[in-house]
């Protein structure tokens, strides 16, 4: 009984994954005069093999889901950490990502600015991320490469070109590039943690320089020379329309949809940032950021703000996976026009937000929003700021100018050295 079922079974799975190849054969089968009931015969033996093998390819040919897995400290999150992960998923089908413990980046690098909660928001709130490790070790030891393949099916590990080294000045990825799992991505040039403890550390000293000009004599604000004086410490990046493209989603709000619209600097982009866009995008179908300019950054929040540009803010606001679209170089104000061009729905507002307290009679930028009933206030989920975050930095500036002094000569030697490499 059991056999005349298995090798009749071939019809009814026919009939189910190919119903209408299935059904012309049939009917062929019926103008030729042949009995259907004689294909589950002997008399036509090669028909239900033929059937069988193509089925079982149908069933058992679905290619592999290659898992591709890639760690990093991730502090200070910015777009090169993004871009690196985004190389990093077009490698594969599943990106699995490894935050590195505090207490391996204090042993390996120096204090973290942010702590592992903050990290981990940061690194699962990106678009290309499909699961994330936390407290990865810093270098991948025989033991927890073992427990990447055999317990979390990772096919290949990924690194950019840039050397990552351990105290000892062996390779990080040694052995797995020896079992040859190891694959390569290009490092995002302009922008690393470093460079940024580097632009607040100058920005501390501009400020500080600032007050003792201020005592000496009443000088006019100039937003821009004040962007300007970071000098040495201003961003390297060479922003292009496919990094832009490579970022964003590509699509637009349908029909139908509800906009949402949020805006802000959105400066050293961090957790709280993250939590706020997705409350926002929880409102509704389409979430649309407004990202400021830098004279307006300057203007209504602190003269030595922005830390990061405008398109670097852009970039790290685009790859948040609760985020569709942004307008790069928002106005302070959100007009009648903009709402009507977007087709915005809600207009909403963090209660944690950063404003000169020093500023008098500003306008309220959400005032026609509000008079037409769609403005909202969202309660924030995090107190973190950007000024907070900096403040860190501030407050033990000595240990973050000596972790830099260290890096800086791995960072001078790599572009020293430095090879074209292929990939974006």
């Amino acid at each position: 009984m059991t056999m005349e079922y298995e090798s009749n079974s071939w019809i009814w799975d026919g009939l189910y994954y190919y119903p209408h190849f299935f059904g012309g054969l049939m009917l062929t089968a019926a103008l030729l005069g042949v009995s259907t009931s004689y294909f589950g015969g002997i008399g036509v033996f090669s028909l239900p093999h033929l059937w069988s093998d193509c089925f079982h390819k149908k069933k058992c040919g679905k290619k592999k889901r290659v898992r591709v897995y890639m760690d990093g400290c991730f502090d200070l999150m910015h777009y090169g950490h993004a871009n690196a992960l985004r190389q990093a998923k077009a490698l594969g089908d599943e990106l699995v990502v490894g935050v590195v413990s505090d207490e391996e980046i204090i042993a390996n690098k120096g204090p973290p600015v942010l702590s592992m909660e903050e990290r981990l928001a940061l690194v699962s709130g990106l678009k290309w991320v499909d699961e994330v490790i936390a407290n990865a070790p810093y270098a991948i030891t025989e033991q927890f490469m073992n427990r990447l393949f055999n317990d979390h099916k990772i096919d290949y590990i990924i690194h950019g070109d840039d050397p990552c080294l351990l105290p000892d000045g062996t390779d990080a990825y040694t052995l797995a590039k020896k079992v040859g799992r190891y694959k390569q991505i290009k490092r995002t040039e302009g922008v690393s943690s470093t460079d940024i403890v580097g632009r607040i550390l100058s920005s501390m000293e501009d400020t500080t320089k600032a007050c003792e000009d201020h005592n000496n004599a009443s000088l006019p604000r100039d937003p821009l020379r004040a962007i300007q004086s970071k000098g040495a410490h201003l961003s390297q990046f060479l922003p292009t329309s496919r990094r832009i493209v490579q970022f964003s989603n590509c699509k637009g709000p349908g029909p139908n949809a509800r906009v949402v619209y949020i805006d802000g600097a959105f400066d050293l982009f961090h957790a709280g940032h993250v939590e706020i866009l997705k409350k926002a995008r929880q409102l509704g179908d389409f979430l649309l950021v407004g990202i400021y300019t830098d004279q307006i950054v300057s203007e209504h929040r602190w003269n030595y703000h922005p830390i990061m540009h405008l398109h670097e803010r852009s970039l790290s606001v685009l790859a948040c996976r609760y985020v569709d679209e942004v307008i790069i170089g928002a106005p302070w104000e959100v007009t009648k026009d903009m709402i009507t061009t977007f087709n915005i729905s809600l207009v909403v507002h963090g209660t944690v937000s950063e404003t000169n307290t020093a500023l008098t009679g500003q306008s309220d930028p959400y005032e026609v929003a509000k008079s037409m009933g769609i403005f909202q206030l969202l309660e924030s989920p995090k107190s973190i700021t950007t000024t907070s975050v900096a403040q860190r930095i501030i407050a033990n500036h000595e240990a973050y100018m000596k972790r830099n002094a260290k890096k800086a000569v791995s960072e001078k030697k790599y572009y020293e050295q430095k090879m074209f490499v292929s990939g974006d």
